[in-house]
This record gives structure tokens, sequence and C-alpha cells, in this order.
């Protein structure tokens, strides 16, 4: 009893914390712009693996263009995408009048804390020039990924709470356009807010001689993803995050928030140092975490669902990893974990939690012993295992015999701990026949 105790009041925490809504609003953010980084990422593959084989010389740079064009209207200004949706998710969420208003807000004060000045390397030449009017790429992309969401949700929380004061809006009366009315009612405090930003961006440039997107980067981004995006960073908040899931708390509420926006950041670099013949930087993405430490599905499932149908001697539970098979092949496992059950099945609790981490592990060691590449093409989540790992890696055959090491080895980790839940389970049924 005291254990069960504890342990829903720690569901409750867990809850609330995932339910949070700026949490929320930046998990619903990311999610809305998936279709833009998958879409990069195809064309990361079809640019550097497919064209290739293809055509070579002036004939491969020409084709090549298309994908340079994707990936400068997606990966390359993700900040300034991520901001404005940032903004929307938030003001839906905290039931705002004017959403609209405060995505094309956040936008404004996302350009005005760029930097003034900037050094650009011209064509051909060897050494990089100041330059102002101008913002660069890399400004744009993943180096302000951070300073976008920081920002997305600053201007909207300063927007939502100034247009909370009745005396600063302008009411022109019923007889104008909706449209022309919701946009003077909110132009003092979206005035305000720019203003605000616009202050704080002078006096970082004269007192500091710095910006906004220089501080996020050197304070908060590069140390949260040096933290949360090594390995057993990576492999404690994943553990966590399944460890949820096995309470019925979907693994999002802590890798949404704290591991996969700056595993993005990673996987975006990677796609970027790919599409420009660079060495490929991050071991640690948003993709390979999926790929090898989401096999089937939170908990790597498709290992025990193998495990049950050749060595389960329940029909009840040997039923569930029959009709688990299909959804699990594109790793889609509620039906394994709520219906095996996983939830609140300590037995499977174990290897649930452990399975991924080892996972991580072992493909992590792979790819930085040089066995298999690095992840370098952001795929769609819901790919099947071992097309997952050839795809992810730019086409790597051996990424394929990593996957298939992790789900034998989760067959055989899985199988002791399936054993001790069909006996449980057929002793429950005992005592209720």
């Amino acid at each position: 009893m005291e254990e069960n105790k504890y342990l829903d009041k720690f569901t409750i925490i867990a809850a609330k914390f995932g339910n949070q809504v700026h949490l929320r609003s930046l998990r619903d953010a990311f999610a809305v712009l998936m279709p833009f980084f998958i879409l990069a990422g195809m064309a990361v593959l079809i640019n550097n693996v497919i064209f290739p084989w293809i055509w070579e010389g002036d004939s491969l740079w020409a084709a090549q263009y298309w994908g340079k064009m994707v990936t400068n209207g997606t990966l390359n200004i993700s900040s300034i995408l991520l901001a404005p949706m940032i903004a929307y998710c938030l003001s839906k969420n905290k039931n705002f009048k004017n959403p609209i208003a405060a995505t094309g807000l956040a936008l404004s004060s996302l350009v005005v804390i760029m930097p003034f000045a900037t050094k650009v390397t011209p064509i051909d030449a060897e050494a990089a020039v100041d330059v102002i009017g101008v913002m660069r790429f890399s400004d744009l992309g993943t180096q302000g990924m951070f300073a976008g969401i920081i920002v997305g949700l600053l201007s909207t929380e300063l927007f939502i709470r100034i247009s909370a004061i009745k005396q600063l809006e302008i009411n022109l009366g019923d007889d104008i356009p909706p449209a022309v009315g919701k946009s003077f009612n909110v132009l003092i405090p979206v005035m305000l807010v720019v203003s605000i930003f616009a202050g704080f961006s002078l006096i970082l440039l004269t007192v500091f001689d710095t910006n906004l997107l220089d501080l996020v980067a050197k304070f908060i981004q590069e140390p949260l993803r040096g933290v949360n995006t090594s390995l057993w960073g990576a492999v404690l908040i994943y553990s966590i995050g399944n460890f949820l899931f096995t309470l019925g708390i979907h693994q999002t509420i802590v890798n949404g928030v704290l591991l996969m926006p700056v595993a993005l950041i990673n996987m975006n670099e990677n796609m970027l140092a790919l599409q420009n013949g660079t060495e490929i930087p991050n071991i640690i993405t948003n993709v390979f975490i999926p790929t090898f430490g989401m096999i089937g599905g939170t908990g790597s499932t498709i290992s025990l669902i193998l495990a049950t149908i050749i060595f389960g001697k329940h029909r009840a539970t040997k039923s569930v990893a029959k009709l688990g098979t299909a959804p699990g092949i594109f790793n889609i496992n509620e039906p394994v974990i709520f219906g095996y059950p996983i939830v609140f099945n300590l037995p499977l609790m174990i290897p649930f939690v452990l399975l991924p981490s080892l996972g991580l592990i072992i493909a992590y060691y792979a790819t930085a012993l040089g066995l298999m590449n690095h992840t370098v093409v952001l795929i769609p989540w819901t790919t099947p295992p071992l097309i997952s790992g050839f795809l992810a890696t730019g086409g790597d055959w051996r990424a394929i015999i990593v996957q298939l090491i992790i789900i034998i080895g989760g067959v055989f980790l899985y199988l002791p701990f399936m054993k001790i839940s069909e006996r449980t389970a057929q002793k429950m049924m005992d005592m209720h026949a």
C-alpha cells in the first residue's frame, strides 16, 4: 500500500509536468514542423546518395540544386519556422483571442534580436568580412533554434499579459471589419513587445558587444545539448521516459521536452554536414534514438512480440502479440503496451526500460568505432525496423546488422520476464476460476 501511494504521487507529478502549458506547446510546435524536417532529410538522402549514382560533375551539381533549395527552405530557416509556431500553439493552449497576432509578433521579435553585423566569407575568398543588413542561414537555422524557442515563448507570454490590460485596447466600434478591429485591439501591446525586445537587443550590443543569439548558444543551447545528447545523458532521460510509460504516462512527456529538441539540433547539423561534404559531428540525434532504442515502438517491443510468438505458452498474450505484429512493424505498440499489458506489469517493466538503453549503447559504440555510419537522414518514426537503419545512415547495410543484433538480443532479454509474466497471469486466472 505504501509503495502504491508513492507510485501514485510520482505519477501525478509526472503528468502535471508533461501537461504544463509551455512544455505542451513546445511539443505541439515540433510536431507541426516535423514534415518540414522529414522533407529535408529526404532531400539530403536523394542529393547525396541517389543523385551521385546517376550524375557526376556539373550535371550532379545542377541536380543537387533541388535538394539545396529544399534545405534552405526547411533546415536553414528552422528558427523562424519554430518561433511563430510556438507562439501560435501557446496562444491556442492558453485560449488567447488572437493567436495569429502572436505568431507575427514572435517572428518580428526574433528578427529584432538577430545580430546587427555578422561575418561572411565571399566566394573564392579565404578571410571573412564584416557586413551589415544580412541574416545568415546559419543564424536562422540550427544555431538559432534555441533562440527561436525562447523568443517564441517569451514574446507570447508578454503579449498575452500586456493584452490583458484593458486600458491599452483601442476600440473602434462595431462598424468596422472584425479583422481590423482585432488588429487595433492589440496595436499597443504589439508595439510594446517589439520595443522591449529591441531595447534588450540594444543593451546587449552597446554594453556587452553581443546579441541574444550568441548568448543563448553559449550559455544555454550548447551546455544543455552537451549533457542531454551525451550517451549517458540520453540513456538516463530516455530510461526515465520509458519508465513513465510503464505507469501509463506517455514517454514524450520527458523525452519530447528534454531530449528531442536538442537531439533535433544534432540531426540538423548532421544533415547539413552531409549536404556540405564535411565530417558528421554528432552520434546522438532524434533519429538515432528511435532507430536503435525504439525498434517496434517504445521499449523495443518487437523483441517481446517475437519472444511471445516463438516461445510463449499463454493463449491471451500470444493473441495480443499476433494482433500487435502489424502495427509493431511500423513502431506503433500501444496494443502491446496496454493489451499485454506492460503498464503496471512489474516483470515486463524491467526489460521495457532496460532494452532501449542497451540498444542505444550498442549503436553508439558501433558508430563511434566506425562499424556503421552516423544517422544523417531524418526519416519518419513509423519507418519499419531494418529499413529504418539502412535509410537513417544514408544507405549503410551495417546498420541493419546492428538493428538485428539488438532485436535478437532483445528477444532473449524479454524471454525470462515474459515467462514470469505468463505464469503470473495464469495464476491470477486460476484464482478467479
